[in-house]
């Protein structure tokens, strides 16, 4: 259900002399991040009168904005997270969707790289001085666009065929109100006002061009918490994640971005991706009831390292053919890892970047917690919807998750520098 991803094509390094880092907190947890040396940074993490202030390797780490590729999408796991959709005013249309796109670009330029957003004192761009002393923080901010979008804006001709709805899945409780939307965007950072900050800018420069649909938060293991960077738990204590399509695979990219030269109307998504969202609720009362072998059963893995039920290390491909002493498979007919991996699924894969979430408690007395999932594909007909159709037939996790939440998004290409991000479509 979730992803560890590897570092951003979107991140380089800034010279150590204008970095000056004291202390070592985070250090461990940035092992394959960019240490970013922000003279940005370094300017925005001060106070009126005082020296500039030398940062931690975790709040200095910085995330490019331009590139072939968004950020967010192959950056390392963040701490928090927002995910919030938008849908256009009823008086909007294309001038003002790429007017809107235009100022989300430069908030998000500038946030990212440690400054302050700018604006009047008293004006909407004003910044809010919410994370005044902190660096950039691996802050990431990445849009998308959903199917009615293309509506709204007059631009239907350009509306790729991999935003066709998805389809329905027994495991849906699906609420409309926080599902879909106009405009989605993703913000992810190791610290939690860095993120509310771009947050607060991102809802102020909507301002009447757009008005907010949903809005979800979310977490994960802070960076350096661990002795040494390892794949996530998510809240029912597994490690999830060690299947992920790495950079390093030489099919990664056909998987993950959608690839250019194809159909012309539709070359504005060419570097991108389209992002599958899903709030999925975990019944953690339920989960946490069965013994410990029960529940690595239902995974198919170890719950203490990973490792598949056939044996290994977490990095140990699965045998899914060995049985044992007593002739039945180690790995059970509907373990949640046999029925998702790729060699049950004609090669499908995607690349699961998710948030944990814990919203309080229902009114039936249980956690509100799970999954804001979140998962990259080039084509979610190829990757998202197999392995869920098959997970949706028989895995033995199924019983233990809702999904409450839907969204399908097409994510466009990395902004060039001097252009913002969605201006091949809206400008075409």
């Amino acid at each position: 259900m979730s992803g560890n991803s590897a570092s951003s094509d979107n991140s380089k390094d800034r010279a150590v002399s204008r970095r000056r880092l004291l202390g070592t907190a985070g250090a461990a947890g940035a092992t394959g991040l960019v240490l970013g040396a922000a003279g940005g940074a370094t300017g925005y993490a001060m106070t009126r009168d005082e020296a500039p202030t030398a940062l931690t390797a975790v709040g200095s780490t910085e995330v490019m904005f331009h590139g072939k590729h968004q950020p967010g999408i192959t950056t390392p796991l963040q701490a928090r997270g927002h995910l919030i959709a938008f849908d256009l005013a009823p008086s909007a249309g294309r001038k003002q969707a790429a007017a809107l796109m235009r100022r989300w670009s430069a908030v998000a330029q500038r946030l990212m790289a440690g400054e302050p957003t700018g604006g009047a004192a008293d004006g909407p761009g004003h910044d809010t001085g919410v994370a005044l002393d902190a660096g950039p923080s691996s802050l990431t901010v990445t849009f998308g666009f959903g199917a009615t979008f293309f509506e709204r804006t007059g631009l239907v001709a350009h509306r790729p065929p991999g935003l066709d709805p998805l389809p329905p899945f027994s495991s849906d409780h699906l609420d409309a109100g926080r599902s879909n939307g106009d405009l989605w965007v993703q913000i992810g950072a190791d610290d939690a006002l860095v993120a509310f900050h771009a947050l607060r800018a991102v809802q102020k420069e909507a301002a009447s061009t757009a008005t907010v649909r949903w809005q979800m938060n979310g977490f994960n293991r802070t960076p350096g918490a661990t002795a040494k960077p390892m794949t996530a738990r998510n809240l029912m204590g597994q490690i999830d994640g060690t299947g992920n399509p790495k950079p390093t695979d030489g099919d990664f990219d056909k998987r993950v971005f959608v690839p250019g030269g194809q159909d012309a109307a539709y070359d504005w998504l060419a570097g991108g991706s389209y992002a599958v969202v899903r709030r999925i609720r975990m019944l953690l009362d339920d989960w946490e009831k069965l013994p410990v072998e029960r529940q690595e059963r239902v995974i198919g893995r170890r719950k203490a390292d990973g490792a598949p039920l056939s044996g290994g290390t977490e990095t140990t491909a699965m045998d899914l053919d060995k049985a044992g002493p007593d002739g039945k498979l180690l790995i059970p007919d509907n373990a949640h890892a046999r029925i998702s991996s790729p060699e049950r699924n004609s090669g499908a894969a995607m690349l699961r970047r998710p948030f944990s979430y814990h919203d309080g408690i229902s009114s039936d007395g249980t956690p509100d917690a799970g999954l804001l999932f979140i998962c990259w594909q080039a084509d979610p007909l190829r990757g998202f919807v197999p392995v869920q159709r098959k997970l949706d037939r028989g895995d033995a996790l199924s019983p233990f998750l809702r999904h409450e939440s839907s969204g399908l998004f097409a994510v466009p290409g990395g902004a060039s520098d001097g252009e913002y991000v969605g201006q091949r479509l809206l400008e075409s």
